[in-house]
């Protein structure tokens, strides 16, 4: 369906893929991976003709339609909600504009007739009629009510137009649709609804996302962007992510006999085989797992930090009360009463609709603010860290990395802040940068630095995979998975949340549900009383 023949894109001396020759065909949806600064967006942008590639060429079949996600969401201001999303067919809906100015002549004759005749045909081949109803539909099943449809995109809060923007690439089933994190400020229901969407979906897709569970939802094959080139595998995300670490581990032992080899490769592509994400596709599939050699699959070169959280000390019975807390914000009371326990071994996912609740809740938790009513009874043996979400009030000061990590460590020595920074991917003379020009993923692995200097046995999280990349995500999941002491967190990647909480608490103002669950079997239990 679309080509890529040769491609290569550099910016002066930098090149960050070349010679590129991948296919993407039909009714396959393609996960588009790699390192931040890797390119992901760039191929995409080259794919769409947005971007000429420094050598090479794009080439897709004669009369498709590709639609990619917009991501200036103040780029249709003046327009109303329905148009902004019918323009996801240019061809429709210059159509439409162009019979509605022919219409509107005082002097419509017999050439504008005609004319209005062959916009007419055209009109209806492109299915016009529908354009609207099938725009609304868009609308209404990724939470945008009826009422809002002809509203203009200025009258919206931004959270909606990213909507809008989503449902302006998905119109008009397009023949390609290039998707750049089309899950970023969705909701867990939108997002389920874009899951089936795409899986659904018979054309071909083309998706970047950080979100792991999201991939591996929706994705049949992996596009890996890494040692400067672009291949695909058949699968999903797990399965590219594991056998990356196969191979990089059977690399490290080059005197493994064979037949070894094979048999932990057939065992592995074995497992994964029975996990398509598209019932209908996974025959398909399991045929290319199994023409996979293990030389096929390269160790990737991707960088990995260290993150591990070791408490100083075990928690001991006691661990947290939290009694009949309230708080009110901007005049509305967003916490009313909430109690609950925190009992030994919980690793407690809070879910909310409302952000502000989720991290008032966790401020007054870490002693940032101070509740209206209620209180905190702290266990002896427990001592807490906090990783908010707004990050930047620890970064005001000019100063080093090593100087500002110095401040949290019980061990001034630069040595050991340096060791300790390197781990975290910040090498040479990058520990020597000042804090105030990190960027969001820098300030992030930063903080993550100070709770594991920290020793605290009860962690709180509030959004800790805002900013990452899906290198460090996979990290800090591993390093919440392990953790021996309690944590109470929020987070909007799916996977991490399903394996590491076994405790969920939902919050509206007061405490709506609180069960010893997976994520998952909330999830099932929620839709189930919603039916």
């Amino acid at each position: 369906m679309i080509n890529s023949i040769g491609v290569t894109v550099r910016f002066g001396k930098r090149v960050l893929f070349e010679d590129v020759n991948i296919k993407f065909t039909k009714g396959n949806c393609y996960g588009l991976i790699g390192a931040n600064g890797s390119g992901k967006s760039t191929f995409l942008k080259v794919l769409s003709g947005e971007l000429e590639p420094s050598k090479g060429e794009i080439t897709i079949e004669k009369g498709a339609r590709i639609s990619m996600l917009k991501q200036d969401h103040f780029a249709y201001e003046e327009n109303t909600v329905i148009d902004t999303v019918i323009m996801g067919n240019k061809e429709l809906y210059d159509i439409m504009k162009e019979k509605e100015a022919l219409y509107a002549k005082p002097d419509f004759n017999e050439e504008d007739g005609l004319k209005a005749a062959k916009l007419e045909e055209r009109f209806g081949n492109l299915d016009g009629w529908n354009a609207e109803s099938d725009a609304a539909i868009l609308l209404n099943n990724l939470g945008i009510p009826a009422a809002d449809h002809y509203k203009l995109m200025k009258e919206l809060e931004a959270k909606d137009k990213v909507k809008v923007l989503l449902a302006q690439s998905l119109f008009g089933n397009p023949d390609v649709l290039l998707l750049d994190e089309p899950t970023n400020d969705l909701d867990i229901k939108s997002i389920e609804w874009l899951q089936e969407f795409l899986i659904n979906f018979e054309n071909t897709v083309i998706v970047v996302s950080h979100d792991r569970y999201f991939l591996n939802k929706v994705c049949t094959h992996i596009a890996d962007v890494d040692f400067g080139k672009i291949k695909i595998y058949p699968g999903n995300y797990d399965f590219w992510y594991e056998s990356s670490q196969l191979a990089l581990k059977q690399a490290k032992e080059q005197n493994k006999k064979k037949e070894e080899k094979i048999k932990e490769l057939q065992e592995f592509i074995a497992r994964f085989s029975a996990n398509a994400s598209k019932s209908k596709q996974a025959t398909s599939r399991k045929k290319s797992l199994e023409k996979i050699e293990l030389e096929e699959i390269k160790a990737s070169n991707r960088k990995y930090p260290y993150i591990d959280f070791k408490p100083d000390r075990e928690p001991g019975k006691e661990i947290l009360k939290v009694k009949n807390i309230s708080k009110t914000v901007n005049g509305e009371k967003i916490l009313d009463n909430v109690s609950f326990n925190v009992r030994p071994g919980n690793k407690i996912a809070i879910i909310s609709d409302n952000e502000l609740r989720t991290t008032t809740l966790f401020q007054i938790i870490a002693g940032i603010i101070t509740p209206d009513e209620g209180e905190l009874e702290w266990g002896q043996t427990i001592t807490s860290d906090y990783f908010p979400k707004d990050n930047n009030y620890l970064f005001k000061n000019k100063e080093t990395l090593v100087d500002w990590l110095r401040k949290y460590s019980k061990d001034p020595d630069e040595t050991y802040i340096r060791g300790f920074l390197g781990r975290m991917l910040f090498s040479g003379d990058e520990a020597l940068k000042n804090v105030d020009v990190l960027s969001g993923g820098e300030k992030v692995r930063c903080v993550l630095s100070k709770l594991m200097l920290s020793g605290a046995n009860l962690l709180i999280f509030d959004e800790p995979t805002n900013h990452l990349d899906m290198e460090a995500i996979t990290a800090l999941n591993e390093a919440l998975k392990k953790f021996k002491g309690n944590l109470i967190f929020t987070s909007h990647d799916h996977q991490l949340t399903e394996t590491v909480a076994n405790r969920v608490i939902e919050l509206g103002p007061e405490k709506k549900f609180d069960k010893d669950i997976t994520y998952d079997e909330y999830l099932e239990q929620k839709v189930t009383i919603q039916s």
